[in-house]
């Protein structure tokens, strides 16, 4: 039997190491991918605590880490068409069985290995100009702000936003926002280095959320109206109650990251006669990711500044520490078998 490394999560234990497992064979219709490079995202680090609850479609009580991830073909199955051995690939970060959303990494085994296995219609091609680090974030890191800004938000050109949470999602945001024009972009975070980053990847201004004058900023900048957008990648209630304070009438609020716990609105009555509008967004549309790679190779887009560490797939447990404990402030880390 043929053997790969894997960093498996053992749920009921919340225990990740890294063993020796079967290497995948693929089917009909099913490629096997040479993995080489995964990305290490927040929502990794949750499961891994348990705060996301139990996969809804995971069989078993282990699964190999990772959805964000690029490639090589290593291996095709049965009746596949359009890939080869040696392609440069990204996979997507899940895929519909029966009109539902698994997974990747989380409900099917993902891409903390040395080799996945991918349904055909999954993987999207990674041109040569763009470095696998780059190309693996993009399904997640990038792709669910992406879907939020275009797809659940609508946001136009010359709209007023708000992001909270300039963190691995949140970064990108902001500089997708500014790519399509979004104005003013008002990135809020407690972390003076998140305000910072927040600049570099477009924001117009940054604020401090516990700065007392933050109305008064935001009214300001909008001539008196509010937000017309907010984007909550914090995950967290206090944002998600500033946030709604802060939209104009007919203002929404757009919630992205994931915290497992009650929605509440803290006053209905101006809720409603506001208008104001709550919308949950999760994970991005299969176009998403090849849409992104283009304006990548196009110039149009710059993920090099996101990849704040790379690590050997043995130092899995490291990196989740890392990104945990917030180590040097990462934007993504990358694991590379």
């Amino acid at each position: 039997m043929a053997t790969m490394r894997a960093a498996r999560l053992h749920l009921p234990t919340g225990t990740l190491s890294v063993e020796d497992v079967e290497k995948p064979s693929p089917g009909s219709g099913e490629v096997l991918v040479k993995v080489e490079a995964a990305g290490v995202c927040l929502s990794d680090v949750h499961l891994i605590q348990g705060h996301l609850g139990r996969p809804p479609h995971l069989a078993g009580d282990t699964v190999t880490l990772g959805h964000e991830v690029a490639g090589t073909v290593a291996e095709t199955g049965p009746d596949v068409t359009g890939w080869k051995a040696g392609d440069r690939v990204v996979l997507q970060a899940g895929e519909f069985r029966d009109g539902v959303v698994w997974t990747r990494g989380v409900d099917y085994d993902g891409g903390w290995a040395e080799f996945a296995l991918a349904r055909q219609d999954t993987l999207v091609a990674l041109p040569d100009s763009i470095p696998f680090e780059q190309g693996a974030i993009i399904p997640d890191a990038v792709s669910t702000p992406w879907g939020a800004v275009t797809t659940t938000a609508h946001v136009g050109p010359a709209q007023s936003v708000g992001v909270w949470g300039i963190g691995g999602l949140g970064a990108h945001g902001v500089q997708l926002l500014r790519a399509i024009g979004a104005c003013p972009i008002v990135a809020i975070d407690p972390s003076p280095a998140a305000r910072e980053r927040a600049l570099a990847y477009g924001a117009d201004v940054v604020v401090d959320s516990a700065d007392p004058d933050l109305r008064t900023t935001i009214r300001d900048l909008t001539g008196g109206l509010g937000l017309e957008f907010a984007f909550d990648f914090a995950g967290v209630t206090p944002v998600r109650e500033q946030a709604l304070r802060l939209l104009a009438p007919g203002g929404k609020l757009v919630l992205i990251g994931l915290s497992g716990q009650p929605i509440t609105i803290e006053n209905s009555t101006r809720f409603q006669a506001a208008q104001h509008q709550l919308l949950g967004h999760y994970g991005s549309q299969p176009e998403a990711v090849a849409q992104l790679i283009k304006l990548q190779a196009g110039g149009r887009l710059d993920f090099s500044a996101s990849i704040s560490g790379v690590l050997g797939l043995e130092e899995a447990a490291e990196a989740v520490e890392r990104l945990d404990k917030k180590v040097g402030d990462p934007v993504r880390l990358v694991l590379r078998p």
